[in-house]
This record gives structure tokens, C-alpha cells and sequence, in this order.
């Protein structure tokens, strides 16, 4: 993804977003010359203007769910050295990043990501408001996070910020809401001045929660962008890309197959661009366009459901839900195989996924689920398919996975582990339970993909395959991995990421 060019031609940049790495291709040999470990899923990237730093913007965040901070980060990159020297977590909170772009004059970074209020139980998030849209701002020079601005207005969320991009002249900043499809177009001058009243986050020494008391804050304020940001509606169906150029704004919209065109000074719609006929509406493309559309279906369009399930997976964050009680969060699933393996959530409480998507529309969305809607959505997800491992050797497995696989069945995981989503569906109590949910039994995990749908177990307790092999299977109660040599838990590991 995000192939960027150095200044002076010679070097390519592309993020490999499942092996984690950005790739340093010479331009003249046309030959990959290093791969440099970034941290988690890097969607985009941005050189700053001499061409010896690169900010990576990871899509998600690593490290368990069930601790207080949570966030992704941008990598630095210094790209004499090959090598990140920083990363910078944005606010707590900050998931699902999605692009990321460089000012004019080089002096700041701008990130979109979701803002989401994990640590609340959903009966405490005031209007629904679980998710916020967010930008956050980065000195490109300190690298160091400014600030963190909420996109959303008063009673009228805008979500799913994706694209962002500034104008030539440094006049105005552009946000694209995929889940609302408009573009946000804010003066950038009179931005920097209002936040010039409040402490840079990377400076201050503030955590997020003293930062987020201060009055007027720009991290809540649904009221912060009132009088610099103008809201406008697009044409076209699901934005995403931006760029700009001779006073114009150009938004590539996923669904619709066109490109909307907006005057920068008058805000005005002109003629899209069609990109080619129309496709035709398909049951799953209309359940795909209604998942990512939080205009429809969303009270006040404060979220989709491809905000908590970004492409149909998960957000790595820990939800308080309460459909199975208060104070219990758990770790958000890959809706992958959904339909397929009933029941659903971490305790089974919906006995399939058609009750499922009607609950989530309904105490999640608050809005009415309608047959006409659930149906949709449902054959979108019964259409998802698993994303090939970056872990296999030319689509099989490798000669370590293959060894893993023996020792898949001598330490007894097949036992719950089976079949073709490598579920039993049933439940168990597997020792990781705590207060409130002590004693409490949850359905087997499926491992399709499984490289990708960390962090691990109920709770997202364990960062790492390593982790629920290790350390969080102390009694051997989901897999009899305790007396496993370090060879054999390795191979296990190699196997279980290529599934």
C-alpha cells in the first residue's frame, strides 16, 4: 500500500501492510533493498520534505486489550539508517488509522484514526457516542505529538475519517468521512491559532486524561471546528482517497465508482467524474455499502459497523457491551466465518448471526434493524474471505509449520480446536475467567486468520500467540503446552499464524 517516491526519484517506498514492513525499493534496479519492521499493519506513509524521514501510519495498535492506554502509533523512519528511531502512540484511543499526510511547509503531520471510547461501559458514552472522529497533529521536526482534534459536530457524528490532504497553498485541510461521505474542509491558519491556546501533547508532560479535562478541550469539543470547518455532502457514495489541486479537491468514492470534485473556496459540488458503468447491486454490495454507511444506519452517524470492525475484523480493543453484564469488557472479533460458526460472542448469547447483526444494529447503532437491511448485511459478511497468511511458502505451509502441525494435535488442540473453522462451537471453561466473569465459560475460538486478529483470548490478554501459549496457559486448561520445548512451541506458533 502507499507507495511513495523520495525526493529525488531514485528510492520507492511501499508499506507491506500484513508482514509489517515498508519495503525500500531502488527505482533503477527496480529491486526491494530492505525491509524495515514497523509495528502493526502500515496503511500509509508520508516522506517529509528533504526525504530523510518517513512517518508510517499504523492501522492498528499492538500489545494486549485490557489495559488502560491503548493506542497506534506513527513510526518514524529515518531512511539514511533504514531503521525506526520513533514511534509515536497518538491519544488513547486512537485506532483504525488510515492516511496520513505532510503540510506544505513540513512542519506537521496529519493522521486520521478513529477515537474510541473504550474504557466507558456503553450505558456511560453519552448519545452513543463510542466512537469519535479524529485528526491528530504531529511536529514533524520534534516528532512529537501536537494535538488531537475531535471531526464530529454536536449531535452529528462524522464517521470514519479516511483520506486526508492539504492544499497546495497550506490554506485548508480536507478529511474524507467514508462512513458519512462528506470531505471536511478546515482552515488550516485559523486551526493552528485556536490550538496555539492549549498544551502540545508530546511537550506538556500531560497524560490523555489530564489533557482531556482541560476546558474546551479539542480532543471532545464537538463544537472545537465550528466556524473553521465547513461539512460538505458529496455526490458520490463511501470517499476515501483526497488529493488537491488548482483550487479544487478531488474525492475517489469506493462505492459509487466516482470521483466527486469540490471548489475549495466556495464549497461547492461540481460534476463528478464517472469512473465507468455501473456495477450492479448485489445482495453483499448492498450489505457491504450499509456496514461501512453510518448515515443510514447509525443514530446521529457517530459510527458504522466497520468502525469496531475495520474490513470486517476488529478494532484490537476491549468492549463493555453488557449484553452479557457491566464491568466485564470483551475483546472485539473478526467477523470472518461469523455465520458459520454459531453461536456468537465471547459467551455465545447470540445464537446466530442474523440475531446478532439485528442486536448490534439495535444497541449499537440505535437505530430499527429492518429485515430488508440485516439480510444485506449479513450476505456481505457470509461473503468475506480470508485473506491468504503472509506466513505461508508459496501458498502451503512451511517446513516449521508443518512440524507445527504435529504438535497442534500432541498438545490436544484439535480437541476443541477442529473442522474447517477450527471450532467446536461449544463452550468451555479454560481458567481464563475473572471477577465479574469468574467460573465463566466461552465459546471455542475460531483461528481462521489468526495472524492477524491479535490480541488473543476473551479479554485480549495476550499480545502474542507466544503469550496464550505461555504465560496465560499456566494450568494447561486450552492446550497442554506447558511441557512443549521451545522448538516445538515455535513450530506450534508458525503453524497457528499461517491458518
Amino acid at each position: 500500500m502507499a507507495p511513495t517516491l523520495s525526493p529525488d526519484g531514485k528510492t520507492l517506498y511501499v508499506c507491506l501492510r500484513f508482514q509489517n514492513e515498508v519495503a525500500v525499493i531502488d527505482i533503477s534496479s527496480k529491486r526491494i533493498q530492505r525491509r524495515i519492521p514497523v509495528t502493526r499493519e502500515p496503511v500509509a506513509e508520508v516522506l517529509s520534505k528533504d526525504g530523510k524521514t518517513l512517518f508510517v501510519a499504523n492501522h492498528l495498535p499492538s500489545g494486549p486489550a485490557n489495559v488502560n492506554r491503548i493506542s497506534s502509533v506513527v513510526d518514524v523512519i529515518d531512511t539514511a539508517k533504514c531503521k525506526v528511531v520513533k514511534s509515536i502512540p497518538l491519544s488513547n484511543g486512537a485506532v483504525a488509522l488510515r492516511r496520513i499526510c505532510l503540510s506544505p511547509d513540513g512542519k506537521i503531520v496529519y493522521v486520521t484514526s478513529t477515537f474510541a471510547k473504550f474504557m466507558l461501559a456503553t450505558t456511560a458514552v453519552e448519545r452513543g457516542w463510542m466512537n469519535s472522529s479524529g485528526l491528530s497533529l504531529i511536529d514533524a521536526e520534534k516528532r512529537e505529538l501536537l494535538y488531537s482534534i475531535c471531526l464530529d459536530d454536536e449531535s452529528l457524528g462524522a464517521a470514519n475519517p479516511w483520506g486526508v490532504v492539504c492544499s497546495p497553498d497550506g490554506k485548508w485541510i480536507c478529511v474524507a468521512h467514508a462512513g458519512t461521505h462528506e470531505v471536511s474542509i478546515i482552515d488550516q491558519a485559523a486551526l493552528l491559532a485556536k490550538l496555539s491556546k492549549f498544551p502540545a501533547l508530546g511537550q506538556s508532560g500531560l497524560a490523555d486524561a489530564d489533557y482531556e479535562a482541560l476546558p474546551d478541550n479539542p480532543t471532545d469539543d464537538l463544537n472545537f471546528l465550528q466556524g473553521i470547518r465547513r461539512r460538505i455532502k458529496l455526490k458520490g457514495i463511501g470517499p476515501r482517497e483526497l488529493t488537491a489541486a488548482n483550487g479544487k479537491l478531488y474525492a475517489a468514492n469506493y462505492f459509487s465508482g466516482t470521483v466527486d470534485v469540490v471548489d475549495l473556496e466556495s464549497g461547492k459540488v461540481l460534476e463528478p467524474i464517472r469512473l465507468g458503468p455501473d456495477q450492479p447491486m448485489t445482495l453483499e454490495r448492498k450489505g457491504e455499502m450499509l456496514f461501512n454507511d453510518a448515515s443510514q444506519m447509525c443514530f446521529q452517524q457517530w459510527q458504522s459497523c466497520a468502525t469496531c470492525h475495520p474490513d470486517g475484523r476488529m478494532d484490537g480493543l476491549n468492549w463493555d457491551l453488557l449484553n452479557d453484564g457491566m464491568g466485564n469488557p470483551k475483546s472485539t472479533r473478526s467477523l470472518l466465518f461469523a455465520a458459520e460458526t454459531a453461536p456468537l460472542m465471547a459467551k455465545g448469547v447470540r445464537h446466530d448471526a442474523e440475531r446478532a447483526v439485528r442486536s448490534g444494529i439495535k444497541y449499537i447503532q440505535f437505530m430499527q434493524p429492518t429485515d430488508e437491511k440485516t439480510q444485506a448485511i449479513l450476505a456481505y459478511i457470509k461473503s468475506m474471505k480470508p485473506v491468504p497468511s503472509p506466513f505461508l511458502v508459496n501458498g502451503q505451509l512451511s517446513s516449521r509449520a508443518q512440524k507445527g502441525k504435529q504438535v497442534f494435535e500432541k498438545a490436544e488442540c484439535a480437541s476443541c480446536h477442529n473442522g474447517l473453522y477450527f471450532t467446536d462451537s461449544a463452550r468451555y471453561n479454560v481458567g481464563t475467567s475473572d471477577s465479574p466473569d469468574k467460573g465463566a465459560e466461552f465459546v471455542t475460538t475460531k483461528l481462521n486468520e489468526l495472524w492477524r486478529t491479535a490480541p488473543y483470548l476473551h479479554d485480549g490478554r495476550s499480545a502474542t500467540l507466544e503469550d496464550v501459549l505461555g504465560k496465560d496457559n499456566p494450568r494447561d486448561q486450552h492446550g497442554v503446552t506447558s511441557k512443549l520445548t521451545p522448538e516445538e512451541r515455535a513450530n506450534l506458533v508458525e503453524y497457528l499464524k499461517s491458518l
